[in-house]
This record gives structure tokens, C-alpha cells and sequence, in this order.
């Protein structure tokens, strides 16, 4: 049932005749035959369904499995595991998705600080460990006794030496507080009636995402939702329109979302049926509008800064 909210509240979720709707048209593994159909989300789980994913026809693997936390997903739960167990679990689903994987491909992996140690020592063995990056993940209680845990990793990796990387899509703008000039003139930099500003080439420390929350569209309920400029950040640099992205814990559907916002084709499976009928919706929405919070212009903003762009340039409206 859908949950009581404030007038102001933007959390997306699925009425019943959208769900009546979306459940017809859902497609679940147990009914596929031949190859898996792409754009869609497929309800099922990955060892059932990688079977249907055609060999060698993935360009950008994105992996978002539970931490090593004991967590409710809807019906289905996770249970927390000793560091062996953990590695064993992920070893027996993570090498089934290997043949999916073009030669060019790229893989990002998700973890915490506990469980990305254990995800390096089980790809370091299958991919080529190309960075890991972490970003800041400022929403979350805070610790008594221990310091408050503000960010996540990613690993990066990919299956041989040759690979996507489109560095020009991913700079992020940044305010300059101590504009340089030579001769007179900026450099390496741009002046704008709202300000200062330097296109920048993006590190392996993210601290401009957004965590979804209630004001805005994207937000749902699922519990470790991405944030899409996040996934905006990834699929820009690793993949070209039309490529295929492949995600085997689809959630809520956040890759997927963006995939389409940015032309891309994507697998995408998830084995609760709600976060499957709550991505379809978010699917349906992206038809009408392909923004994304934090890019505009073909370029990623620091966090809060576009959106006070918006406001000054309001403010100067007469």
C-alpha cells in the first residue's frame, strides 16, 4: 500500500492501477526463451537469467550486490557473512557474468569500506583493477562511538587493456575562488555573469553527488537507492550511445533510468517485484523528462551549485 506523505514530498511510488498495468506488462525469467529482450527490466535473479544475456555483448558491467550487512529488500534479505563466506558468495554469482563481457568492457563494482576489500580480492583474479573510486556519501545516522561512515567505493576495472574512456564527457564545473589572469585574461578558467567557473578533470574522490531524498523526483524507498549522476558519471565515461549496459541487481532501476536518459541499451534484473514495478514506472517518466540532477550542458555541476545558478538567474528576472 502507498504511504501516507507531506503535500511537498516527492518520493515516487506505484499506485494500484499502475501496478495492475505495469504487472501485465512485466516480464519475468521464467518466460524467457532465446536471448533476454533489452531496455527492459526482466524480474528474476542473476543465475537464472544470465543464461539469456548473449555472449560477448556487454560494454559496461555495473554491480551494486548487498554489502556485507544484514539488510531487508522488500521480501528478500540479506544476511551478514564472515569475510570468506562473503568472497565465496560473490565469486559464485560474479563468474557467471564474465562471459557476457565484451573484450573492450568496463566493470564498476560497489561496496562499502568493509566489503570493497573483499570484492578486490575476488575480481583482482578475472579483471584489470583500474582505480577505485570513492565518493561521499553525506546522508546517514551518525555513530556514538565510532565516526559517522560518509562515503562509498567503486571499484573500476576492466576485461583487457582497450576500453571506453571518454574523459570530455565527465568534467565537472567547479567556481574559481582565486581567478589567475594573464595578460588581463582568464586563464584556464570562464567569467559568467553568475560567477567564475573552471571545467575540471574529474579524480577518483566524488564529492558533488546528491544522495536521493524526499524533495526530489528521483527519491523512492528503496533502502541503498543510487543516486542517477552517479550512474550519469559512469556511463558517460565508459560507454558511446547505443552500447549496452548490463545490471544484474537493477533495485529501483536508477542504471537503467539513465541508460535511457542517455541512449543507451541496457540489460537490467531484479528479483523483487516491487522495485521491478517501481522501475518500470521510473522508466515510464523518463519518456517525458530525460533531466538529470547535477548535469546540464554536457557537463557534471559541483553539488548545490546549479541549483543557485537557477535561483540568481530567477532572482534577476524583473
Amino acid at each position: 500500500m502507498n504511504k501516507q506523505r507531506a503535500v511537498r514530498n516527492r518520493t515516487l511510488s506505484v499506485s494500484q492501477k499502475e501496478r495492475k498495468l505495469f504487472r501485465s506488462e512485466s516480464i519475468d525469467v521464467k518466460d524467457l526463451s532465446g536471448k533476454a529482450p533489452l531496455n527492459k527490466i526482466i524480474h528474476g535473479s542473476i543465475n537464472k537469467t544470465v543464461k539469456f544475456i548473449p555472449p560477448k555483448s556487454v560494454d559496461l558491467l555495473f554491480l551494486d550486490p548487498p554489502y556485507n550487512l544484514s539488510k531487508k529488500f522488500q521480501n528478500n534479505s540479506f544476511t551478514k557473512k564472515n569475510e570468506e563466506e562473503y568472497k565465496e558468495w560473490f565469486s559464485s554469482w560474479f563468474r557467471l557474468l564474465l562471459p557476457t563481457l565484451k573484450n573492450s568492457a568496463s566493470v564498476y563494482i560497489c561496496g562499502d569500506w568493509k566489503t570493497s576489500t573483499s570484492i578486490y580480492e575476488v575480481i583482482k583474479n578475472h579483471l584489470v583493477i583500474r582505480n577505485r573510486i570513492t565518493w561521499e556519501r553525506e546522508k546517514g545516522r551518525g555513530a556514538k562511538a565510532n565516526f559517522k561512515n560518509s562515503h562509498e567505493d567503486i571499484w573500476f576495472a576492466t576485461v583487457g587493456k582497450n576500453y571506453t574512456f571518454n574523459i570530455n564527457s565527465i568534467k565537472l564545473k567547479r567556481k574559481v575562488i582565486a581567478p589567475y589572469t594573464e595578460n588581463g585574461k582568464p586563464k584556464d578558467w570562464m567569467k559568467t555573469n553568475n560567477g567564475n567557473f573552471r571545467l575540471t578533470h574529474p579524480g577518483n574522490l566524488w564529492t558533488d553527488i546528491s544522495i536521493p531524498f524526499w524533495s526530489m523526483p528521483e527519491n523512492t524507498d528503496h533502502p541503498t537507492q543510487k543516486p542517477e549522476k552517479l550512474l550519469a558519471k559512469i556511463i558517460l565515461a565508459s560507454t558511446n550511445k547505443n552500447d549496452v549496459i548490463f545490471d544484474p541487481f537493477a533495485g529501483s532501476g536508477t542504471t537503467a533510468v539513465v541508460a535511457k536518459k542517455l541512449k543507451r541499451k541496457f540489460y537490467a534484473v531484479e528479483i523483487s517485484e516491487e522495485y521491478v514495478l517501481l522501475a518500470m514506472k521510473r522508466l515510464e517518466l523518463a519518456e517525458k523528462d530525460n533531466a538529470i540532477q547535477g548535469y546540464k550542458d554536457g557537463v557534471f555541476w559541483e553539488r548545490n551549485t546549479l541549483l543557485s545558478q537557477k535561483l540568481i538567474s530567477l532572482s534577476e528576472k524583473p
